[in-house]
């Protein structure tokens, strides 16, 4: 029980790797506000954390918004019962497949709205919380490990990735006074909805051999589980990383060690 006690809250909790965590953030003792746009999938990992024996309520929340974001945060203090928020997990965020040139503006400004923009406000109103009480607390943010590596057809995506740990890393700088970590995860290609959906839509009738292609980026040919980032933001979100402070931790399988 890592975090019996302690009140958290997981952005885009609705499906994938926010559902996991938010699951595993229970299972463990946490109180979890469950956050996201889509109603039917929040309520649903709602209902799975209760019926395994967790506290958890969702909260329909769109990141972009600042007062959504303020207004997350408080229903996580309230309904915790401690009065505290010692977890923030800013995980919600949307993909792009396309280059510079593929990429409409329009569609540069929905990427880095939801995917800088959100965890921005996100983290705003949590240091908020967390500097006013005792303790400080800990902040998650989803980069990617393509922040740190190429990929064709993805320049909105891994912009917006590379935003997330480089505000992740000076953030920490200014926290670390108050007792508030933050770091940031970088998953590898992880078989979640959107991915099964990425491939549906672009590869039609040819979905196994573009899933082949993918597991080859890893070292272990094989795609992550939404339930490998979870343990990872699990070890984050507890006091076992009390001394790491603003990191970037890959889950990929490898993919940014190289290839064989």
């Amino acid at each position: 029980m890592r975090l019996e006690g302690r009140v958290a809250l997981v952005t885009g909790a609705g499906s994938g790797i926010g559902r996991a965590s938010a699951i595993l953030f229970a299972r463990e003792g946490a109180v979890v506000t469950v956050a996201d746009i889509d109603a039917a999938g929040g309520a649903q990992t709602v209902e799975l954390i209760q019926q395994g024996g967790g506290r958890a309520s969702f909260l329909a929340t769109d990141v972009t918004d600042p007062e959504a974001a303020r207004a997350l945060v408080a229903h996580a203090v309230a309904t915790g019962g401690t009065g505290r928020l010692d977890v923030a997990f800013h995980n919600a965020g949307i993909g792009l497949v396309g280059s510079v040139e593929e990429t409409s503006p329009e569609d540069w400004d929905r990427v880095m709205a939801v995917n800088v923009r959100g965890v921005f406000l996100g983290c705003r109103a949590a240091v908020e919380q967390m500097k006013a009480q005792s303790g400080g607390g800990s902040i998650i943010n989803m980069s990617s490990s393509i922040a740190n590596t190429g990929l064709g057809r993805r320049a909105a995506y891994a912009a917006s990735k590379g935003a997330v740990l480089a505000l992740t890393r000076s953030m920490q700088v200014d926290a670390a006074p108050y007792g508030i970590r933050v770091n940031a995860l970088l998953p590898g290609t992880i078989y979640t909805p959107f991915v099964q959906g990425y491939l549906r839509r672009s590869f039609q009738g040819r979905e196994e051999e573009a899933l082949a292609s993918i597991r080859r980026r890893q070292l272990t040919n094989e795609l992550g589980r939404p339930e490998d980032v979870a343990a990872a933001a699990l070890f984050l979100a507890s006091p076992e990383s009390s001394f790491v402070m603003g990191a970037a931790l890959a889950v990929d399988g490898g993919l940014t060690a190289g290839k064989p």
